[in-house]
């Protein structure tokens, strides 16, 4: 079909983007719909304070580092087979974690639902990436792609606030089974079936090294602020992670059909554009984290409480996205990355001056409005960046490592920035403070060194090429009807 046949104006078409964003939704609705919930599940299934963690970073840990797998195999064996594979296990999970009573189990559950994630997202994008080929139809739907993590982010926190204060905290996992059913529907029927593609050449040694070394780095950077960062097990952990990655590097090299062609990365903008997200998301993701902390252990706000004050994070995001998918094909990708980033660093900073007894409209809402303007610009600036130009049979991989860039950015972050707001506050105990003024302290600590974190991916950018959403399809365009001409 060619490229200047819109098929986002069909009713098929519109209902594939929708069920798309429905996957990316799934995805991210479960990294942030837990934090509220914490509390609760602590004391209903008497987990440690050492364990609770694993309920974020267990989902955490399995979709960062399946995600460069999952998105092979979408390239290698279909899209559609995959990603009804990941709904499924992403479904069973979700059961299984809202009936369990034994903090084993749920995190269990939550290792399982990411790994199924890890299949779903890479799958979905690469569909998308090879279902709306033209300019303006991908333009559209790479932004209401790109703003799905923080909608479903701020969504979820709503969400948790209001669940885990009606039917309780095991319906923030329940309420995935039938939104898993309606994506699975919609994948049988919007997505084509694929023939695999070279099954007999697939890249078990780079699957493997590149898996267990993704496990390992995310892990040890998870347990980091328990173990000390200058600890035996954290260097070790950390030493024998990089060498398992050099491993793959070398095994990519030499592989004659590697999991990841390193070819990809001499697509424009591709390798900036996953370098800015790690970073970046170093420093939001953290931001909602310690944000929900403040508000409930210091401020005393309920779960609902919690969960309705980000309503303006929601407005301010979708705002934001709409701004942002008009100036990517006039301006591109540099300067709404730069400038967002800015802006979300100017908002996380502002955010670090809360104080001990800080009120909503004074001391939370500017910052959170600005850091929610500033997301749209970088989620859809990157997204563009990191998928522009990409080919059909790459798309997966592509995508893949959007998303793994993601979440070893968040994990990275997380670790770096809790064991900064943890010894921040020891000290503050430690010299006779009070818990509320020890917690808020350690908190300031962390938002002035997340906001530096988004501002050096806004430095990234910068070095980075500026990709214009829609070129690469506008030029194929050109191409053809060139040819056609000749």
């Amino acid at each position: 079909m060619s490229n200047t046949t819109s098929i986002l104006k069909t009713r098929r078409g519109s209902l594939t983007l929708a069920f798309l964003l429905l996957v990316q939704f799934l995805d991210f609705l479960d990294v942030s719909i837990v934090n509220v919930a914490l509390p609760s599940i602590r004391h209903d299934l008497h987990f440690s304070q050492q364990s609770l963690q694993w309920v974020i970073s267990g989902y955490v840990l399995t979709y960062g580092g399946f995600l460069l797998l999952g998105g092979r195999l979408a390239d290698l064996l279909g899209r559609r087979g995959v990603l009804l594979t990941g709904l499924g296990l992403f479904g069973v999970a979700s059961l299984v974690g809202g009936l369990s009573h034994a903090e084993g189990l749920l995190i269990g559950a939550r290792l399982a639902q990411g790994i199924g994630a890890a299949l779903m997202s890479p799958a979905a994008l690469s569909t998308l990436m090879t279902t709306f080929t033209n300019p303006r139809d991908r333009n559209v739907a790479l932004g209401a792609w790109a703003a799905i993590p923080g909608f479903s982010g701020a969504f979820g926190v709503i969400l948790s606030g209001v669940l885990t204060e009606g039917p309780g905290w095991r319906w923030i996992f329940y309420i995935n089974v039938p939104l898993v059913v309606l994506a699975g529907l919609g994948a049988v029927a919007l997505v084509g079936s694929e023939r695999p593609q070279r099954t007999a050449t697939f890249d078990l040694a780079g699957a493997a090294l590149a898996t267990s070394g993704m496990l390992l780095a995310i892990f040890t950077l998870v347990r980091a602020p328990d173990e000390g960062w200058g600890s035996a097990r954290t260097i070790a952990g950390l030493a024998f992670a990089a060498a398992i990655l050099v491993a793959f590097v070398v095994n990519e090299q030499r592989a004659s059909h590697p999991l990841v062609p390193f070819s990809i990365f001499r697509i424009k903008g591709l390798a900036a554009a996953n370098l800015t997200q790690v970073i970046s998301f170093s420093g939001l993701y953290s931001t909602f984290f310690f944000l929900s902390l403040y508000m409930q252990n210091v401020l005393d706000y309920s779960p609902l409480q919690t969960g309705l004050a980000y309503l303006p994070v929601t407005g301010g995001f979708m705002l934001s996205v709409g701004i942002v998918a008009q100036l990517l094909p006039r301006i591109g990708t540099k300067p709404v990355i730069v400038g967002g980033a800015v802006i979300a660093a100017g908002g996380i900073y502002f955010l670090s001056h809360v104080p001990e007894h800080g009120t909503f409209a004074g001391n939370l809402l500017p910052g959170i409005v600005l850091l929610a303007l500033g997301l749209g610009g970088v989620f859809g600036g990157v997204t563009t960046a990191a998928t522009e130009g990409v080919p059909a049979d790459k798309a997966g991989i592509a995508s893949g490592l959007l998303n793994a860039s993601m979440q070893f950015g968040g994990a990275l972050g997380l670790a770096v920035l809790s064991a900064v707001a943890t010894e921040r506050s020891r000290g503050v105990l430690s010299t006779g403070g009070s818990i509320p003024s020890a917690l808020t302290e350690g908190f300031q600590r962390a938002f002035v060194i997340g906001s530096g974190f988004v501002l050096v991916a806004a430095a990234i950018a910068m070095l980075g090429a500026n990709t214009r959403a829609g070129e690469h399809a506008a030029r194929l365009e050109l191409m053809e009807a060139t040819t056609e001409e000749a």
